[in-house]
């Protein structure tokens, strides 16, 4: 099987709005793929046709060799999907709540049991199956969360957004039991609002207006980047405003106390900078930088959306 999920043309709309827009995706067995996009961006509702959850407007998807549309209750068998908020019971404990889930899965009760021995010494939370749910941290409820969706033991994973709002350290536990699974041949499909997190991926697709603009591995969409820029100034607002006045400026955006800047391939940046300090704004640096997947994620999405204002 070359692909394990794949999707042609999927489209959704509701009404005039068209959430997801013609979308074509291949991803082979054992890959970790992240869709990362501003919110309204489509991702949830790419997720929701994936996984059988929402009908297409257009087009079709297939899982795990299955048509979505045609053949839901295969696919079902084969993909867990852990949605923003997951339904767990706080007034249950973390067993508890296992066992209900198992038992919606129909998994036999031996399974259960040697699934269930594995999945908490996996995520550490041996100590805590008698807690309640209500009662964990954050981090402990997505542990939880994400150890229900395994208990049918699903090919592929669909997490959307897993770690939002929980602490780093927990998101980093959470990555690493995300790598164990795809080490034992799970395949992840996530997305996510960190793109720290998207550097973990094997591939990842920027999404913008329900369209996925472009799809690489982190290393692709660095390459050929070498017309970044971070500059450090002691007035930012009036850099900023001068810069994106220059032609051969692409994008400039503020990053920590600087301001990093995309400059189309030729513009000589001694030009730009030599029209900053005319204006009588003080340059302290001017250096090239190798690009962070947020610079070049930011960069495309204004350019997205720039094309798109044009039209």
């Amino acid at each position: 099987m070359d692909s394990i999920v794949r999707a042609v043309n999927l489209t959704r709309r509701f009404g005039t709005l068209t959430a997801v827009d013609h979308i074509n995706i291949e991803i082979p067995p054992g890959e970790i793929f992240g869709l990362v996009g501003p919110d309204g961006a489509g991702k949830t509702t790419t997720l929701r046709l994936l996984c059988g959850l929402l009908d297409p407007t257009e087009g079709e998807a297939w899982v795990v060799g299955h048509n979505v549309a045609r053949d839901l209750n295969a696919v079902k068998d084969q993909i867990g999907y852990m949605a923003q908020r997951f339904g767990l019971y706080g007034d249950l404990t973390v067993q508890e709540n296992m066992d209900f889930y198992a038992d919606l899965f129909g998994t036999s009760k031996n399974d259960h049991t040697n699934l269930s021995r594995e999945l908490l010494a996996m995520t550490r939370m041996e100590p805590f199956r008698g807690r309640q749910a209500a009662k964990l941290s954050g981090g402990m409820k997505q542990k939880l969360a994400l150890m229900c969706t395994l208990l049918h033991r699903p090919r592929v994973l669909f997490l959307d957004e897993p770690t939002n709002g929980v602490d780093p350290v927990s998101r980093r536990d959470f990555w690493a039991i995300l790598y164990q699974l795809v080490r034992d041949g799970l395949t992840l499909f996530v997305t996510t609002a960190y793109l720290d997190e998207a550097e973990r991926c094997n591939r990842v697709a920027f999404m913008d207006r329900g369209r996925l603009i472009r799809i690489a591995s982190p290393a692709e969409l660095k390459k050929g980047t070498d017309d970044w820029y971070r500059v450090e100034t002691p007035d930012r607002l009036s850099a900023r405003e001068l810069l994106r006045k220059q032609p051969g400026v692409v994008s400039v955006e503020s990053s920590g106390a600087a301001l990093h800047l995309l400059l189309e391939g030729g513009t000589p940046p001694a030009r730009i900078e030599a029209a900053v300090k005319a204006a009588g704004v003080t340059i302290q640096s001017f250096e090239r930088i190798e690009p962070s997947l947020e610079d070049i994620f930011i960069a495309l999405i204004r350019k997205s959306q720039e094309s798109h204002a044009a039209v």
